[in-house]
């Protein structure tokens, strides 16, 4: 997966029909120049800055800023965005969910190569026909992704293509896996 996307958590303006998806979050401040600091969801995490507009959700309304530059700084992705030219208007974006429209991000290309916004929500089925409930969210670990389903109870699945996640049907809406029920 070239981009780790989570689903947006924030809420949609009025009437807003479009999908978005969660990039980041605007994490604090740097400098007196308006740049502020992210925590990027993306893999690689500078790629935030290349998608431009931000609708920001904060308060339960979604503003568009244009990013006008970014970039590593340390360990981190810093970035400045059009119309915030000073520390007090930043400090104003602290904790913002930075969301896009679905429609921005690239088609993957691979099989088995998905965005987590898409498989968020879809059913998960044993090959036995056993269903185990939804896909609540994804994480990453040091040896592979995990998928959180919710159903009867909560479990943790690796995300190992063939492995263990068998298809993936977007259409149908449902990840057919590998797996032990009883585990």
């Amino acid at each position: 997966m070239s981009d780790k996307i989570s689903t947006d958590q924030g809420v949609p303006a009025e009437g807003d029909e479009q999908r978005f998806v969660t990039l980041g979050r605007i994490s604090g401040v740097y400098g007196i120049q308006g740049w502020v600091k992210v925590h990027s969801e993306t893999g690689p995490r500078e790629n935030i800055v290349n998608y431009s507009p931000w609708h920001l959700v904060r308060e339960g309304r979604r503003d568009a800023w244009k990013v006008s530059a970014g970039r590593l700084q340390g360990k981190g992705v810093v970035a400045k965005l059009a119309g915030c030219n000073d520390r007090d208007t930043a400090q104003s974006l602290v904790g913002a969910q930075i969301t896009i429209p679905r429609a921005e991000l690239p088609a993957t290309t691979e099989p088995g190569e998905f965005y987590w916004a898409d498989l968020v929500g879809l059913g998960v089925r044993t090959l036995e026909g056993v269903e185990l409930g939804r896909i609540e969210g994804l994480f990453e670990t040091g040896a592979n992704d995990v998928i959180v389903v919710q159903g009867d109870r909560e479990r943790l699945i690796p995300y190992l293509w063939q492995q263990v996640v068998r298809d993936v049907d977007l259409d149908a809406g449902v990840m057919l896996v590998d797996w032990d029920p009883e585990f």
